[in-house]
């Protein structure tokens, strides 16, 4: 499990629980469930990581709580 601030909200729209993780420009990902969008979450992390390192981009550190919003 990360260290990463996850955002996780119900979308009507959508129709799935919503998890966003504001560290990681662009980083979000979906599932029918609050459980099932967090793993889904935590494996697009790790993704995400790994292709800013392949592409040289520096990987923020996990600050934890969001102080604004």
């Amino acid at each position: 499990m990360t260290k990463y601030e996850v955002i996780l909200y119900w979308s009507a729209e959508d129709e799935a629980f919503i998890a966003e993780v504001p560290e990681l420009a662009g980083c979000a990902a979906d599932g029918a469930t609050r459980q099932e969008a967090l793993a889904n979450v935590e494996t697009v992390i790790g993704e995400w990581i790994e292709t800013a390192q392949e592409l040289g981009r520096s990987v923020p550190e996990p600050k934890g709580r969001l102080l604004f919003a």
